[in-house]
C-alpha cells in the first residue's frame, strides 16, 4: 500500500516537473542531465510554484492541506510558491450520504428518524475530513450536523508517514535543512490533522469560542449539542447569513462595509490579546455575515436603536492558543512596528529567546530598520503588516532566528484577516485600527489598570495566606532547626568516623610493634 502511494507520488511529481527542487544540489546535480534527458516530451511552460499546486491536487486532500499550512510558513517557503500555495482549495467531492447515516446510527445506537425529525441525506459543505448535513432535532431546532468521512485516518497516517520521510530528505540535502526544522512542520500539520479528526474535540473549541464572546455585539458562535456528539459526529445549531466574499448581497442588504472591515479585525485582536484562543482558519468560506436589524423611520424617532451588523464563525477543528509571554512579547512587536522603534523589535526578539544571545543588537536593529523604512515610506492604509512580518522572517534568516511553532497559527490568521479585510474595504489601515487596541491593552498588562487587576486577582490568595503565616513561620523554624540537628549530627558522625580510621591505625601499628617484639625476644 505505502510503496504503491509512493509510486503515485513519484510519477505525479515528475510528471509536474518537481525534480527541479532536488537535482538543484550539489549532490545530485550530476543526475539532472539524464532526467532532462529521460523526460524531454513534457511541455514544462508553467512556473514552479504553480506546477507544485497543480501537483499536491493530483495527490489529494491530504496533501492539499500541507500545501494551504506550507504557505503560511513563507520564512520556510520562498514567496513566488507561497502566493501558488494560497491558492489551494481545499474541495473534495462527497461521501455517499448512506455512510453518514450508517456512522449516525452506530453512534446514537437507533434508527435516524428516532434522532432527528428531519435529516437532509445531501451534504450542504464537503472537505476532505469531514462533510455537513442540514438537519431538525424532534422539538423543532434546526442543526447543522458534521459527519467525520469514513476511513479517513489510515490514509492520513500513511501520507503523513511519506511527509516525514521527504523532511529527512530535507534535512540532509539542504544547508537551512536543519535550521527550517522540516520534521517539526510535518509533526505540527499531524498534531493538526489529529485535532480535526476528533469531532469532540472541535466542539469543545467551539463552546469555548462562544463562551469568549456570549453576549457579543461582533461575533456569533453556534452552540453545541453535546448529547448528539461523538468523536466523530458534531451537532450545533443551524447559522444562517451571507457569506463574507459576496460583497455585492452585503452591500444589498445595507451592510456598512468599512464598519465590517474594521470589526474583523478588532474580532482578531480580541481572540488574541484578550483570550489567547483564536480561531486559526478564518478563510472567507468559514464566515458568515448576519445583517442587523435596522428601524424604520417611525420606529426610529421612537428611539429605537439598530442591532449591529455580526460575524458567524464556523468550522473550529484549528484552534490557536498563546501564553501570556507569547502575547505580552506580540504586544511589544506590534506596537515597536508602529512607532518605528526597530530597537525594541531587535530586543523583544532577543529576550524572547528567539535569536542566540550573543546576538549584536546593532546588527539585528539594522536589519530591521532595512525592512520597514521602504514601508512606512507608503501611505499607512497600502502597508500589508503581514507582509512587513513575512519580510522580516527572510531578513532574520542571518541571525539564527528559531521558527516558533506556537506562533505559525498566529502569522497565518493574521494574512487571512489583512487580506478579508483588504477584500471588504481596500481603503482598510489595518495600522491604524489595530493600534488603540494594543496600546489599550499594553497599558492594561503594564500600567496602572494591570496593578489594580492583579491585585484583585492575588488579594484572595493574600486573604486564605494570611491566617497561615505563624503556623508556617512557626514549621519553617522547626525544619530549619531540626536541620541544624541533623547537620550537627551528620559533623559528629564525620568526625567521629575519622576518629576512628586514626584509632584503626595506630592499633595495627602497635600490634605490627608488639608482634616484632615478641619476635625479637623468642630469639
Amino acid at each position: 500500500m505505502k510503496l504503491l502511494r509512493l509510486a503515485r507520488i513519484l510519477t505525479i511529481g515528475l510528471r509536474f516537473g518537481l525534480e527541479e527542487f532536488f537535482l538543484g544540489h550539489e549532490r545530485v546535480r550530476p543526475l539532472r542531465w539524464l532526467v532532462r534527458a529521460t523526460l524531454f516530451w513534457r511541455p514544462l511552460t508553467e512556473p514552479r510554484g504553480m506546477r507544485l499546486r497543480h501537483a499536491l491536487e493530483a495527490l489529494g486532500p491530504i496533501f492539499v492541506k500541507f500545501g494551504q499550512m506550507l504557505s503560511t510558513r513563507r520564512d520556510l517557503v520562498p514567496l513566488d510558491i507561497a502566493d501558488e500555495l494560497a491558492l489551494l482549495q481545499d474541495r473534495v467531492p462527497p461521501f455517499p450520504s448512506a455512510e453518514a447515516v450508517a456512522t449516525l446510527e452506530k453512534l446514537y445506537r437507533k434508527p435516524l428518524a428516532e434522532v432527528f425529525a428531519e435529516f437532509d441525506p445531501t451534504p450542504v459543505a464537503s472537505a476532505s475530513v469531514a462533510q455537513v448535513h442540514f438537519a431538525r432535532l424532534h422539538d423543532g431546532i434546526a442543526v447543522a450536523v458534521k459527519v467525520l468521512r469514513p476511513g479517513i485516518a489510515p490514509v492520513i497516517a500513511h501520507d503523513v508517514s511519506l511527509l516525514y520521510a521527504a523532511a529527512g530528505l530535507v534535512e540532509k540535502l539542504f544547508a537551512d535543512g536543519r535550521r527550517l526544522r522540516p520534521r517539526e512542520v510535518v509533526a505540527e500539520f499531524e498534531k493538526h490533522l489529529g485535532d480535526e479528526l476528533d469531532l469532540m474535540r472541535e466542539a469543545a473549541n467551539c463552546s469555548q469560542l462562544r463562551r469568549n464572546f456570549r453576549d457579543s455585539p461582533l461575533l456569533l458562535v453556534p452552540g453545541v449539542y453535546w448529547d448528539y456528539c461523538g468523536h466523530d459526529v458534531m451537532v450545533m445549531d443551524r447559522m444562517e447569513g451571507i457569506p463574507v466574499s459576496q460583497i455585492e448581497r452585503l452591500r444589498e442588504a445595507g451592510i456598512d462595509i468599512p464598519k465590517l472591515a474594521a470589526t474583523g479585525v478588532e474580532i482578531f485582536f480580541t481572540q488574541v490579546f484578550r483570550d489567547g484562543f483564536f480561531h486559526a482558519d478564518m478563510h472567507p468560506g468559514n464566515i458568515l455575515v448576519r445583517p442587523g436589524s435596522r428601524p424604520l423611520p417611525g420606529e426610529a424617532d421612537a428611539g429605537l436603536k439598530p442591532v449591529n451588523d455580526q460575524y458567524i464563525a464556523l468550522d473550529f477543528g484549528i484552534m490557536g492558543t498563546l501564553t501570556e509571554v507569547d502575547k505580552q512579547y506580540l504586544a511589544r512587536n506590534f506596537l515597536a512596528f508602529f512607532r518605528r522603534d526597530y530597537k525594541g523589535v531587535a530586543l523583544a526578539h532577543l529576550e524572547s529567546g528567539w535569536v542566540p544571545a550573543d546576538t549584536r543588537i546593532d546588527e539585528l536593529e539594522a536589519a530591521v530598520r532595512a525592512v520597514c523604512e521602504p514601508v512606512f515610506d507608503r501611505p499607512l492604509k497600502d502597508i500589508s503588516f503581514g507582509r512587513v512580518l513575512l519580510q522580516l522572517f527572510q531578513a532574520s534568516r542571518r541571525f539564527n532566528v528559531e521558527i516558533q511553532p506556537q506562533l505559525v497559527l498566529l502569522q497565518k490568521t493574521l494574512l487571512n484577516i489583512e487580506g478579508l479585510g483588504r477584500q471588504l474595504d481596500p481603503e482598510l489601515d489595518l495600522w491604524k485600527t489595530a493600534k488603540p487596541f494594543l496600546e489599550r491593552w499594553m497599558n492594561e498588562q503594564l500600567g496602572w489598570r494591570a496593578l489594580v487587576k492583579n491585585l484583585q486577582t492575588e488579594t484572595p490568595k493574600w486573604a486564605a495566606l494570611l491566617p497561615q503565616l505563624p503556623r508556617l513561620a512557626h514549621q519553617a523554624l522547626n525544619e530549619n532547626r531540626l536541620a541544624r540537628v541533623e547537620a550537627g549530627l551528620a559533623l559528629m558522625l564525620q568526625q567521629q568516623h575519622a576518629r576512628n580510621r586514626w584509632l584503626g591505625v595506630i592499633a595495627g601499628l602497635l600490634a605490627i610493634l608488639a608482634a616484632a617484639t615478641l619476635y625479637f625476644n623468642l630469639r
